[in-house]
């Protein structure tokens, strides 16, 4: 049976486990770093954690200062037997919060893309050879309408938020965008580490839910001046589309005319799109405002 002392006792331990995950979240979107580690969509609902954290670690605070001795009351469950199994318990929640405040918040970059594998192929779906922009397979639909779109364009403009159905349309019909001009953002990956010139890959990370599901997608880039940009530098590519063999594989390549270092952006992941032609739409409209 437990006692009320010791019961009392990991009450608080508890509100401050508590408090410390409140606090945690609290730090993360005052710093605007949530972003590094969940989705927009999920991150929406992660932000409003600290209010219900805190008032349950308020309850317990309250029963372990005010609560009578007759009514605590651990559910049945025996408490650590020692100090030491209590420090191994409550560890396993503080460990993981002392290394989030003592490690840097960033996005993930080259090392994580080492150990996930880079991707460089956007499209699972095979185009139809024949024709230009068409395709039977009615889940290809939405990246050949995108297509009809992207082709017109005198510069391709990749934008974040619908980074991977863009190559994913262009991928699809690598053939009919050979030679066009493209402009895209990313940060550097190069397989050999330690290399900082010669050809490279403009990447990102495509998150669906959280960092731990990240997928590193990458389009090759071979510089037409060498150019030192060490890995995971963020810039700004613009040149042609080129289609190359490798490994057995067409994939698609920028043969750049300009690359320009850039500061990483506040939001620096990339996640799917519902209807990406209609967000291109917003976009343009957005673009078309901005100049």
């Amino acid at each position: 049976m437990n006692d009320s002392k010791s019961i009392r006792l990991h009450y608080l331990f508890r509100a401050a486990v508590l408090l410390a995950f409140a606090y945690y979240i609290w730090h993360l979107t005052n710093e605007n770093a949530l972003s590094y580690y969940v989705a927009p969509a999920l991150a929406r609902w992660i932000k409003l954690c600290p209010f219900p954290l805190g008032l349950m670690a308020l309850s317990l605070i309250i029963q372990a200062v005010l609560g009578k001795s007759a009514m605590l009351c651990n559910c049945g469950h025996r408490l650590p037997a020692s100090p030491l199994a209590s420090g191994a318990l409550y560890g396993l929640f503080l460990f993981p919060l002392l290394l989030g405040f003592v490690l840097p918040d960033r996005a993930l970059g080259s090392a994580a893309a080492v150990k996930k594998g880079m991707s460089f192929s956007y499209s699972a779906v095979e185009p139809e050879k024949s024709v230009r922009f068409e395709s039977k397979d009615p889940y290809a639909q939405e990246f050949t309408e995108l297509a009809k779109i992207l082709y017109e364009q005198p510069v391709i403009p990749v934008y974040p938020a619908i980074f991977s159905e863009t190559f994913g349309a262009i991928d699809m019909y690598k053939k009919q965008f050979e030679g066009k001009e493209i402009a895209v953002s990313g940060f550097v990956y190069r397989d050999q580490a330690g290399e900082d010139t010669g050809p490279f890959a403009v990447s990102r990370f495509l998150v669906q839910c959280c960092t731990a599901d990240a997928t590193p997608l990458g389009i090759l880039v071979d510089p037409v001046r060498q150019q030192h940009l060490p890995a995971d530098a963020w810039v700004k590519v613009q040149g042609k589309i080129r289609v190359v063999p490798q490994d057995g594989k067409e994939l698609i390549r920028i043969e750049a005319s300009s690359i320009t270092p850039i500061a990483q952006p506040d939001a620096p992941y990339i996640y799917t799109s519902a209807d990406s032609v209609e967000t291109w739409h917003e976009l343009q409209k957005f673009a078309n405002k901005e100049k």
